[in-house]
């Protein structure tokens, strides 16, 4: 392992879990680096991880690992210690019980940790929708939308939610069941073109989930912070969305995979590569491999089929001055090549500070 030791990895998660409103999260990876310091089961479980802990999100891996336990075992002896449905909780009643299911549970634990989490915060649409949006406004033909990172695709179905930014709201007018999403919204409000509509949309990921498949059902609720009710509920309504939609991302390495889509994409229509969070993940040489396709395909973009790239990510991974955990929508465009600022953005969609487009 480089650099950083596993205890300092779930502490600095403790610092971001508690800046992100987890309170309960925060102290679990707290009281779990204390228990690697003091060999006890996160030591046998983590000792020797080979990779860095915190790229890994190896906290994020212990945690989900013990909600997938509450969210599978809903009568077991761990849900009635964690904060499930609101109960109140006590760390120094919880961590007891979730060292005994741990070592319980440790062949089961091991292959779950050997899998990267897939969060899918649906909430990050508050600010990619409006951005879909101001990319569709200079063309009014149809859009089609390519999404890398995908995990189950959730996001794919942005155009079906509902959007409240306090001082405006937009509504979805396709039928069906509905994503309420609200934030605290400052700037000025975004603009929806009438025309603005997904036409085609595709998405892919090293490890793609599937919202039909149970068990992809419960890794991606897992990742949810079990004191933070309102994203599961979220994360739920979408996931139904995207079932009903049939939603699959393909699997693949995000390089090939954009070279492929865009060596192919429809010449009448408004092509949109996006992506959330996603960036910092891939080595080097893979972003440098999107980042040469995207721009060699918009060199060659007409007015007639424009080309746009939609960035969610922090600030430092887009040349920029890194805010704290603000993340950074940009924008950039083709055949004009311009690129804009949209907006700065909370991880989980809490806020939005829209420049206008």
């Amino acid at each position: 392992m480089t650099g950083v030791t596993v205890p300092e990895a779930l502490r600095q998660q403790a610092i971001w879990c508690k800046a992100l409103d987890s309170p309960f999260t925060a102290a679990l990876c707290d009281v779990m680096a204390d228990d690697f310091d003091s060999g006890g089961i996160i030591a046998d479980l983590t000792g020797g991880w080979p990779t860095h802990p915190i790229q890994d999100a190896l906290a994020l891996r212990l945690a989900g690992a013990l909600h997938a336990i509450v969210l599978s075992e809903p009568d077991g002896s761990l849900a009635q210690v964690w904060p499930t449905l609101g109960r109140a909780w006590s760390m120094k009643e919880a961590w007891p019980v979730a060292m005994e299911t741990l070592r319980r549970r440790e062949h089961w634990v091991r292959e779950f940790l050997k899998s990267p989490p897939q969060t899918n915060e649906v909430r990050r649409a508050m600010g990619l929708w409006p951005g879909l949006c101001a990319a569709a406004e200079a063309f009014d033909g149809p859009m089609d939308v390519l999404e890398l990172g995908a995990s189950a695709g959730l996001n794919l179905s942005m155009d079906r939610f509902h959007y409240d930014g306090g001082s405006w709201q937009w509504d979805s007018p396709i039928p069906g069941p509905r994503v309420a999403l609200s934030t605290q919204w400052s700037g000025p409000a975004p603009r929806f073109p009438a025309h603005a509509a997904i036409r085609h949309r595709a998405a892919c990921d090293q490890n793609p989930l599937n919202a039909s498949n149970p068990e992809d059902r419960l890794r991606l609720r897992s990742y949810i912070w079990p004191d933070q009710r309102e994203r599961l509920e979220r994360l739920n309504a979408a996931m139904e969305i995207a079932e009903a939609q049939a939603i699959t991302p393909d699997a693949g390495d995000a390089a090939d995979w954009i070279k492929a889509k865009l060596a192919t994409r429809a010449k009448d229509a408004l092509t949109v590569i996006y992506h959330s969070v996603f960036f910092q993940y891939p080595p080097q040489s893979v972003r440098d491999a999107i980042t040469l396709a995207i721009e060699a395909e918009g060199a060659r973009a007409t007015e007639a089929s424009p080309l746009a790239w939609l960035r969610f990510e922090p600030g430092g991974i887009l040349g920029r001055a890194q805010d704290g955990a603000s993340m950074t929508l940009e924008l950039i465009e083709w055949p004009s090549g311009r690129r804009r600022i949209l907006a700065d953005i909370d991880p989980h969609g809490r806020f939005v500070h829209w420049h206008g487009a």
